[in-house]
C-alpha cells in the first residue's frame, strides 16, 4: 500500500505540533525526552523541527505523557489551522 503525499496543511500542522512539542520540552535534553518516550533522539529531532509532520499516533502519545501535555492540547496544536479553513 502506497501512503498518498501530505498535502500543505498536513505539513504545516506538524510543523505546528514540532513547535509546540519543542517548546514543551523547555530545558530538558532532547536525548533524556527521546528515551523516556521510547523513540530515537533522531525521531524527536525530526518531529520538532518538521521534518517528520505526521509521527505515528503512539509516539505523540508517549511524548505527551513524558512531556506532561495533554494530548487534546497537542490534537490543538494540529487541528487549529485546518479549523480555521473549515470554517471559512
Amino acid at each position: 500500500m502506497v501512503r498518498p503525499p501530505l498535502t500543505p496543511e498536513q505539513i504545516a500542522a506538524g510543523q505546528r505540533l514540532g513547535a509546540a512539542l519543542r517548546v514543551a520540552r523547555g530545558g530538558r535534553s532532547l536525548v533524556e525526552v527521546a528515551l523516556a518516550a521510547g523513540i530515537s533522539p533522531e525521531t524527536l529531532r525530526k518531529i520538532e523541527v518538521g521534518r517528520l509532520p505526521a509521527p505515528a499516533f503512539g509516539t505523540v502519545v508517549c511524548l505527551s505523557e513524558v512531556l506532561g501535555v495533554a494530548l487534546s492540547d497537542l490534537a490543538e496544536v494540529w487541528l487549529a489551522d485546518l479549523r480555521v479553513r473549515e470554517a471559512s
